[in-house]
């Protein structure tokens, strides 16, 4: 029996299925609860494992409903979604055995776990549509399944910034239905197409097509936080750290940063996007974010709103190697998808560990911290050297890429772009490494707690940043590695331009 066309489907329920049986389960049902969270993250990571070999070798893995006739639901697999469903796979997994830790004693666990885990499922959903419909419905899924854990704190503050964040993502699902909507009644079935699908359409439509572009690029940009439609970002930090690190290194920023590579590879096709004039656009919101992230995140006191704006700006990357025509840049931005968000999840998980275990939430607050807590402070210390761009951590590879594409396309502003704001890079992160390494600490933490007699937190708090710093190093160092996101990212640059 050929399991293939069974695939794609598998992997999207290899969440949801968990998640939905943890919604019934009681508070006091911690084991069953973990046994089913691990049990899905580990059936996934098999799944995508299987999924990515075969891509590799030729495989064609698709799974079909037909609605209706011209609006079809499609799962598939090529490289490109493989990239991001790795990514996605395997911090699941790292950010469940966190969030089991973060969470052991809150309430309402079981809601949580089960939100969190359809959540991962619309993610994984978005990452395998095979049309761009499909990619809409799990768009819409995701919204709604990340709301809750937005506001799951229950407080004023976690009620504001949840109602802040589904206004934003409410208003850009409907811009990105609209335009979906509108493109398919002028050229038929959305399937995503290696060099883009409306090419060879006629040249009367092209004025419609750039409208179109503009409202699915305004839909994407939402989640994607491009300025002006980052402002909810900076609010759902109000949520746990579990959920932050969900929101931006493996859902929510990154499904629109993945719809925009989407839009502008596999529909319109990079070259025919160039000829438009809608590659410039792009790549003038990416680098405007860039730097207007970056200095925002200069005034944050607050630890998670510094970062908050930090990924504003590093999640441009990713646009901003989109609009740059060539394989090089390409290669540049699409690594970023990967490399970005094992360095960020990595902070979310320094700064969770921060607050839970000395009550530590702002940078003023972290004088000496690393001496209380070294291992998560190293792990800190990897990941922002990593998005200031030092090497041997992965993001000096991103910022090659991105800089030696630029040159080779004689797109020199980009290249002022990446100096400008790795410089700033190091102005906000540099200091909180000051702070924490060599300022005394205070006599006295904001609200100290013993989580572990040997160790300098739980070690389900602990050990999550440190393996994520670790793969953040390994990524760099071993960036020429077969099956390294490098070279997955230049098999999809060398497809995506025919070569």
């Amino acid at each position: 029996m050929n399991l293939d066309p069974y695939l794609p489907l598998a992997i999207v329920l290899s969440s949801a299925l968990p998640g939905a049986l943890i919604f019934f389960l009681g508070e006091d049902s911690y084991r069953l609860r973990t046994a089913l969270n691990l049990f899905g993250a580990l059936l996934k990571i098999i799944l995508v494992g299987w999924m990515i070999w075969g891509v590799f070798h030729g495989h064609v893995y698709e799974s079909r409903l037909t609605l209706m006739p011209g609006l079809e639901l499609v799962l598939s697999a090529d490289a490109l979604s493989v990239l991001f469903v790795a990514l996605s796979t395997v911090l699941w997994l790292v950010t469940t055995i966190y969030a089991i830790g973060y969470l052991e004693h809150s309430p309402n666990r079981s809601r949580f776990f089960g939100f969190f885990s359809l959540c991962v499922s619309a993610t994984v959903g978005i990452a395998l549509s095979g049309n761009l419909m499909t990619f809409v419905v799990f768009y819409e899924i995701l919204t709604l399944a990340t709301y809750p854990l937005v506001a799951h704190r229950g407080t004023p503050d976690a009620d504001h910034g949840a109602k802040v964040y589904l206004a934003y993502t409410m208003s850009g699902g409907v811009l990105l239905f609209v335009g979906a909507v509108w493109l398919q009644t002028l050229v038929g079935q959305l399937t995503f197409t290696q060099g883009g699908l409306l090419g060879a359409a006629p040249e009367a439509l092209h004025g419609q097509f750039i409208l179109i572009f503009f409202l699915l690029l305004a839909g994407l940009g939402v989640k994607a936080a491009l300025v002006p439609l980052h402002g909810w970002l900076p609010q759902a930090m109000v949520a746990p750290a579990p959920v932050s690190a969900l929101l931006h290194a493996v859902a929510v920023v990154k499904a629109g940063a993945f719809g925009i590579v989407r839009l502008v590879y596999d529909v319109y096709g990079v070259e025919f996007a160039d000829d438009l004039g809608l590659l410039t656009v792009l790549g003038v919101l990416a680098a405007t974010t860039i730097i207007y992230g970056s200095l925002k995140a200069l005034s944050q006191d607050g630890l998670k709103k510094r970062l908050a704006y930090s990924t504003v700006s590093q999640v441009s990357y990713i646009a901003l190697g989109a609009s740059v025509l060539g394989p090089i840049a390409t290669i540049g931005g699409l690594v970023h998808l990967v490399h970005q968000g094992i360095m960020k999840i990595t902070l979310f998980f320094c700064a969770g560990n921060y607050a839970e275990t000395l009550g530590v939430h702002k940078v003023s607050e972290m004088n000496g911290i690393g001496r209380r807590m070294p291992w998560t402070t190293l792990a800190f210390t990897v990941g922002a050297l990593g998005m200031i761009g030092i090497p041997p951590v992965a993001g000096f590879i991103t910022k090659w890429y991105l800089g030696l594409g630029a040159a080779t396309a004689g797109a020199y502003w980009v290249i002022v772009v990446l100096l400008v704001s790795s410089l700033l890079n190091a102005a906000y992160f540099l200091p909180i490494l000051y702070r924490a390494w060599f300022r005394p600490p205070p006599d006295q933490w904001p609200e100290e707690a013993v989580l572990s007699k040997r160790l300098e937190t739980a070690p389900a708090l602990l050990w999550p940043p440190v393996v994520t710093a670790l793969l953040a190093v390994v990524a760099g160092l071993l960036a020429a590695a077969p099956f390294s996101p490098l070279e997955w990212a230049t098999l999809i640059a060398e497809r995506e331009y025919g070569r």
